[in-house]
């Protein structure tokens, strides 16, 4: 069976890889600071990135293919093309729950790597089955050397991006998330041979190249309007800014009054004045310098009422207050925060918190870290 030449169109190779550096960007700078967010928000974000990550490592992949070019007219099975996108944004939003809504250890961020990196190659290849009057075929080492270029830069990638959550940190990973992207299609496809078909195998609906670049275009627009609304947050933020930079006790929103009861009677308590706030089963307890409270509300709707005004949760159950710390202690991958008054028992801090306690403490006058 006779090879086809094949060749690329040079400005849309570097259209590819643009889209693949804003999917990269706008996919990493919509995790940042989630740890501070109610549940809802966080759902959402992580649903808006899969679908930066994943629809730009879907639009990378066809403005590229709009740019292949064949001595045969050529066209694309819509569903199995709709297929490759969905599959990228799921197995992308996969690895985005892992990484937050599971302890953060630098194994998780390997696996998440690791799992964004199968998504690029599953996107790619089943992209290319779309293809119809035309098969691509494959040798072994173009296949094994895209595989092991998706994965390893994408640990990379990740590893970089959430090691710690800096804004430089981020835009390196951005870079080497493109450079995962646009390497796995292009050294695939470099190691890719295409051969004429008689005949349509359709699957679902075809398209032409001139259908799938309105659907590309689409796409790209999305992403690139997202873009510009995600990169607000830098123009505006300071310089040094990060998504874990601490609260200052000056820089602390006004006090909420917080529902409790005492001996069957209704009191509302300054969250100035709490020292923190531990889940106990449905309902909360409040801990302050005069004792515990009991708090109809569920640690939920504590952390979302309370993080606004100050206070950080420094593990799943408990929300602390920094001003009414008096020193931090760690053993190992883990802490507690200590109070000044000795009838508060310490607050734990859980190892994914760790790095974002120290450095909020480390803004707080009163506060002494011990190693």
């Amino acid at each position: 069976m006779e090879l086809l030449e094949a060749d690329h169109n040079t400005l849309l190779v570097v259209m590819s890889c643009v889209v693949a550096l804003v999917a990269g960007f706008t996919g990493l700078s919509l995790t940042r600071d989630l740890s501070r967010k109610p549940l809802l928000q966080r759902q959402i974000s992580i649903a808006l990135a899969a679908i930066a990550l994943g629809g730009g490592i879907w639009s990378m992949h066809f403005v590229a293919m709009l740019g292949l070019q064949l001595p045969i007219l050529f066209y694309y099975d819509a569903a199995i093309t709709l297929v490759s996108a969905l599959t990228a944004i799921l197995i992308v939003g996969a690895a985005l729950v892992l990484l937050h809504f599971v302890e953060r250890t630098p194994l998780v961020i390997c696996l998440a790597g690791g799992i964004v990196g199968v998504g690029i190659l599953g996107m790619h290849y089943i992209g290319m089955a779309g293809l119809q009057l035309c098969r691509a075929t494959y040798t072994p080492m173009g296949v094994l050397a895209s595989s092991a270029v998706a994965i390893g830069l994408c640990v990379l990638a990740f590893g970089i991006a959430y090691g710690r959550r800096q804004n430089r940190n981020i835009f390196l990973g951005t870079l080497c998330f493109a450079v995962a992207v646009c390497s796995v299609h292009f050294l695939a496809m470099s190691g890719t041979n295409f051969v004429a078909l008689p005949n349509l195998t359709e699957f679902g609906p075809t398209m032409s190249n001139e259908v799938l670049a309105l659907g590309v275009i689409f796409s790209s627009f999305i992403l690139f309007g997202t873009f510009l609304w995600v990169s607000v947050t830098y123009l505006v933020a300071s310089p040094q800014m990060q998504d874990t930079a601490p609260l200052t006790v000056d820089a602390m929103p006004r006090a909420l009054q917080i529902p409790c009861e005492r001996d069957g009677v209704r009191v509302f308590i300054l969250s100035t004045d709490v020292a923190f706030v531990r889940a106990d089963g449905h309902y909360t307890q409040i801990y302050t310098e005069q004792g515990s409270l009991f708090c109809a509300w569920p640690i939920a709707e504590a952390t979302k009422k309370l993080l606004p005004v100050g206070l950080l949760q420094t593990h799943r159950s408990y929300l602390v207050n920094l001003a009414k710390v008096s020193r931090f202690e760690r053993a190992k991958d883990k802490g507690q925060c200590v109070f000044a008054a000795a009838d508060i028992p310490p607050a734990p801090v859980s190892r994914s918190k760790l790095k974002l306690i120290q450095d909020a403490l480390g803004a707080q006058p009163s506060a002494i870290r011990a190693s």
